[in-house]
């Protein structure tokens, strides 16, 4: 590892070669290959006038509201082959004078790892080629670089070994660098808690270039990217991460009930059960609006996913003890192998095999708008009702509700930065989608969705309301002068961190003072 006056050396000689300016792209390869001290090759650098440039700007873009004409893009995105190039992309972009954004997967749902609303010129660090996974099932460790999407981290984990897993999150598309920062939940969360409780090291940027572990950040720092949010303190190389037990058989089922079936009183009493169940057994629901009513007339309908590490007979015993409203039967479960529950529940066609997590498909990419909640006590059925309505109004209305409990509610909410652990029963998480980029229609459809967001204002977590970093909403406040703003960044932060938030502040302020690493929702340091 080089030291940081090496750098600083090497440093001297390009302040009088360069102007601060926006670079040509042939002066910024010169400045990489110069602080690698490697021949940087120019089909990595990816310049916006060219024609490669609009597939790589769009190739893990999740949110399409961001990949607009009127939207401010990258000057470049660069995207480096091994750590020397990103210790390299960090010293040139401040030697330039040129803003930097972080992208390992593009999921951020309000972009803010690909676009900036706050300045510009900028560039993008593009993380997609480091993808290396290195699997150590004796030690129940894996080392996963941050471009590696987590669909192909639990695949080279089962490729192993089919009794280990990782508990992330089920969109298999996600980026591991910038969906373990946030915090990362999925089926295995009330068993085995966040993919960021589950980390045992790290290596990362920091805003000098050098390349840092665990050891050599400090428990601080290590303890702020473990669920501080991306693109604050550092690039984030790879995770070690710690592989946990799963059974060799599992239980899946997916179970649907609209209105007309009598959804309004089961998902009455699923909120009333579902963080008391076994802690083996996580059952989620997705509420959308089909055309399924009594003359085909659009309705609601509430589908329960669910895993269960174990067999059959033992989950419809709880189910039956616990939650017979949902009439579950033999003939909804279906039991397979953990690594085929990731593929069921990703979302794939029917019949696909493990192997299409190696294809990086992200196929819930869509215009959208998101926003979250956390709610602590079962929102009565006359309620429901009213939200049943507003649900109806709108062309494409998607919630997801997952139950918390379980070891959530064991871990204290400041082990990590992520704070929303006991007293918790279910996260909801709204996403309506739309299909084409036209301005009146999307205003159209976020207007609907911060209505919705009022209405379930009484209903949900206060002082603060809570919300998921993850889900990012510039509708809980906003930077746009370089984030440097503590009281401004506060009304955002703590929603999404609560008390945390201002020791994940003095995190930054010595790690970062200068505030290198920054966008719209990014941690400030003090003044």
């Amino acid at each position: 590892m080089k030291s940081s006056c090496y750098y600083f050396l090497l440093y001297l000689p390009l302040l009088f070669s360069f102007t601060i300016s926006i670079p040509t792209p042939d002066s910024f390869l010169h400045c990489l290959s110069v602080i690698s001290e490697l021949s940087v090759p120019s089909s990595i650098l990816y310049v916006s006038n060219t024609s490669s440039y609009s597939s790589v700007f769009l190739s893990t873009a999740q949110n399409l509201r961001f990949t607009g004409p009127s939207v401010r893009k990258p000057e470049f995105i660069f995207t480096p082959l091994n750590e020397s190039h990103v210790q390299a992309a960090v010293i040139c972009s401040k030697h330039f004078g040129i803003h930097m954004r972080i992208r390992s997967g593009g999921h951020d749902y309000e972009a803010v790892s690909y676009v900036s609303e706050i300045e510009t010129p900028f560039i993008v660090v593009d993380l997609s080629k480091l993808r290396s996974i290195s699997i150590d099932i004796d030690n129940n460790n894996a080392w996963v670089e941050a471009g590696a999407t987590i669909g192909e981290v639990y695949y080279r984990i089962a490729e192993k070994s089919k009794i280990h897993g990782f508990p992330a999150g089920a969109c298999t598309s996600l980026g591991v660098g910038g969906h373990i920062t946030g915090g990362a939940y999925g089926f295995l969360l009330r068993k085995y808690g966040l993919g960021a409780d589950n980390v045992l090291d790290a290596k990362l940027v920091d805003a000098s270039g050098r390349v840092l572990d665990r050891a050599a950040v400090g428990e601080d720092l290590f303890w702020a990217i473990s669920g501080g949010g991306g693109g604050s303190f550092g690039i984030i190389l790879s995770w070690k991460i710690k592989l946990v037990p799963v059974p060799s058989t599992v239980t899946i089922f997916t179970v649907t009930r609209t209105l007309e079936q009598g959804a309004t009183k089961i998902l009455y009493k699923w909120q009333q059960v579902a963080h008391t169940l076994d802690e083996d057994l996580f059952v989620r629901v997705l509420i959308q609006v089909v055309n399924g009513g009594q003359n085909g007339e659009r309705t609601v309908s509430t589908s329960y996913g669910a895993v269960y590490l174990g067999g059959a007979d033992s989950l419809l015993q709880i189910m039956q003890e616990k939650f017979p409203e949902l009439g579950l039967t033999r003939q909804d479960c279906n039991e397979t192998t953990w690594i085929q529950s990731v593929v069921t529940n990703g979302l794939f066609p029917s019949n696909s095999t493990p192997e299409i997590l190696l294809q990086r498909q992200n196929i819930l990419r869509n215009y959208f708008k998101g926003k979250s909640d956390y709610v602590k006590e079962p929102i009565r059925e006359t309620v429901l009702g009213g939200l049943w309505k507003r649900l109806l109004e709108e062309d494409n209305p998607i919630m997801l509700w997952s139950p918390y409990g379980g070891i959530m509610s064991r871990i204290s909410e400041s082990e990590t930065p992520f704070p929303h652990r006991k007293g918790n029963i279910f996260e909801i998480a709204y996403s309506p989608g739309w299909q084409d980029g036209d301005i009146k229609n999307a205003t159209k459809h976020i207007e609907w969705i911060r209505r919705l967001y009022d209405y379930m204002a009484p209903y949900v977590s206060k002082n603060p309301r809570g919300a998921y970093v993850n889900y990012r909403d510039f509708d809980l406040g906003m930077n746009k002068k370089c984030n440097t703003n503590f009281n401004a960044a506060r009304v955002w932060g703590e929603k999404y961190f609560k008390g945390n938030f201002k020791r994940l502040v003095k995190v930054k302020t010595k790690a970062d003072p200068h505030n290198f690493f920054r966008h719209e929702q990014s941690i400030p340091p003090l003044p």
